[in-house]
């Protein structure tokens, strides 16, 4: 099972074939890569979820990646957050 990590500060015009490219150029293997959008308009959010094959290919991918420039932007790539069960219930 692959690792996930957490793209953030995404230019608005980044694909999932740009970003995979930027993933796969150091040879390492990518499982999935998921731009997240906007329900209502589907415009991205800023931000993409990248399922790497391995620990250590997501080890390479944070080190070769966290801060680099993509589309203009310094991009942070880091460990994801495992949802809990309770995404989308909030106290009001």
């Amino acid at each position: 099972m692959g690792t996930r990590l957490f793209v953030g500060n995404l230019s608005f015009e980044t694909t999932e074939a740009e970003l995979r490219g930027v993933f796969t150029e150091n040879g390492l293997e990518v499982q999935e890569v998921k731009i997240v959008t906007e329900r209502e308009t589907g415009r991205p959010r800023g931000f993409a979820f990248v399922e790497m094959s391995s620990s250590a290919a997501s080890q390479q991918a944070m080190d070769a990646l966290d801060g680099r420039e993509l589309g203009g932007r310094q991009i942070n790539v880091k460990p994801a957050n495992e949802r809990s069960g309770a995404a989308g219930s909030r106290a009001r």
